[in-house]
Formats: structure tokens, sequence, C-alpha cells
């Protein structure tokens, strides 16, 4: 009996310590990744930022996704506090204590946003640059025009924090940076006319690409808590809702955070999509009519 349970209790340790020995590893390597420095030729912006329209900013940051990770204040607002994934608040972006230096620059704000990169070159964690990169000059502008607009808030902005499994999926490849993603010497801002086209709406539907996949068929949100539901499928596939709504149905669900069965959507899905005008969310809806039928969840 007594080499029976020392067996067992030799075999919990060297457990043990191969997890540790596994922890410790994955820690290191994922460490050095969220520590790298990427080279990076940042291209000025075209129109001076200076020349934006703050009010028209402001709808950009509100329906695009800003307010929903830097809060209304643009102060910092929480992502996820999770011990599995860890501690992510939206940094500080307006001028008070703890927001961004004096100095940061056009060049600053181009390269956060189109190349997902600090003024250092380290990759921004769960920065979704790739919903920027290709962004309109003139949104460009009057996004950081309305940025800069904001009265200055003094809070201190929360140090990213990646939890054991966060980093295990960014050694996986589950999670990864927006600027391990976007081809730098590619970047090229697109030129597309605001109205209720699919081109329009093709522009648009890049801000769900984070959640509901580059293909939109829905399915597991690797980035997210574990308790974070599956994203839809917004394809015409018979295994996503959507594939039986109408028009106003998509129009009211996104505005009410209502299925048309009367279910309520995740808060998950940012309530803030749902000030979109009418002429944005026509535009959405015919793009997203256009996509091939793919099942839900396949990548």
């Amino acid at each position: 009996m007594r080499t029976v349970i020392k067996f067992i209790l030799g075999a919990v340790l060297a457990l043990v310590v191969v997890g540790a020995l596994a922890l410790a590893l994955v820690y290191g390597l994922s460490g050095a990744r969220l520590r790298r420095t990427y080279q990076v030729k940042v291209t000025p912006p075209a129109l001076p930022f200076s020349t934006g329209r703050p009010e028209v900013g402001r709808h950009l940051a509100v329906t695009r996704g800003c307010t929903s990770c830097h809060g209304d204040d643009l102060a910092g607002a929480k992502v996820m506090d999770n011990s599995a994934m860890g501690r992510v608040y939206g940094p500080n972006l307006t001028g008070g204590r703890g927001g961004l230096p004096a100095g940061f620059s056009d060049l600053d704000f181009v390269r956060a946003l189109r190349h997902g990169l600090a003024p250092d070159g380290r990759g921004l964690y769960l920065m979704p640059s790739g919903d920027f990169a290709r962004f309109t000059d003139s949104d460009m502008a009057d996004l950081v025009a309305y940025i800069r607009s904001v009265p200055p808030v003094d809070r201190d902005s929360v140090p990213v924090g990646v939890g054991p499994v966060a980093r295990a999926l960014l050694m996986a490849g589950k999670i990864r940076l927006a600027a391990d993603v976007i081809d730098h010497d590619a970047v090229k801002p697109d030129a597309v006319v605001p109205g209720p086209t699919v081109a329009y709406g093709r522009y648009l539907a890049v801000a769900c690409t984070g959640c509901h996949g580059p293909n939109f068929s829905g399915g597991k949100i690797e980035a997210g808590p574990p308790n974070w539901p599956h994203a839809a499928n917004l394809t015409p596939h018979p295994s996503g809702r959507l594939s039986r709504w109408t028009e106003p149905d998509f129009f009211a669900a996104v505005r009410t955070k209502r299925r048309p069965d009367g279910t309520a959507i995740d808060p998950v899905m940012p309530a803030a999509f749902g000030q979109m005008n009418d002429m944005e969310l026509k535009a959405i809806w015919s793009f997203l009519r256009t996509l091939p039928p793919v099942p839900t969840g396949v990548r």
C-alpha cells in the first residue's frame, strides 16, 4: 500500500512540476511576444487631423466601438477582468493625468489606429486596429479631432494584465495582436462614399469582424472570457437567425438589443452600434445579404 501511495504522490508531484514548467514557458514566450517591438514605416495622414469635424468624430467613436472600451468620457472603461483571461481596461485617451501625453502627435495616432502600435513600437494588446487600418482619411481626421476635443479627465490608465488562458491562446494563435495581422506595407485608406450601398456596408461591417469573424459566420470569440457567448452567424446560412430576418427585424435588433422573437441579445454585443443612423444600418444589411452562406462558426 505504501508503495502505491508513494507512486501516486510521485505522479502528482511530477504533474505539478510539469504544469509549473509549462506555465513558466507560456509566460516567458508570451511575455516576449507582448514586449516585441515592430519596425514599421508610418505614413503621415493625408489630411491634417486639425481639419477634422469633432461632431462627426463623436458619432464615429460611439458607433465604431471606441467608447465601449474607452468609456463615454474616453478616460478608460473595463473590457474584462477575469482570472483566466486577465485584466484589460481601455486606456485614458484624454489630456488629463494618466491620459495621452501632450506631445501625442498625428503620427502617433496613425501608428496606433492604422498599425496597432504604441509610440515605442510595441503591439497594442486587444486594440482592434484592423478595424481602423483602412479608415478613410476624412473619417480618421474626424475621429482624432473628436478625441482631442474631449475634456481632460484625471484617471490613471489601468496596466494590462494578461491571464494564463489568454497567454496560452496568444501562443496558440487564437488571440493575435493587430500588429501581427495587419500588412503594414500595404495599409491604404479606403475611398468609399457614404450611402446605403453594399460598398459602404462592407466598409462599416469591418467593425463586426472582431467578434463575428472575417467571414461573419460567428462562433466562439477567442479573445473573450470563457463566459462570453458565441457570436451570431451574420451570413444567410440556415444555421443562423439572420437567414430568417427582414431588414426591419435587423434594425430593431441592433437598436433594442432584442431579437424578433423577443429574446434579449447578450450585453457583449455593443449597444453603441444601435446609434448608427438608418443609412448606415441599411448599408450593413445590404452588405450582409450579399455574403455567401457559411455554417455557424466555420471561420
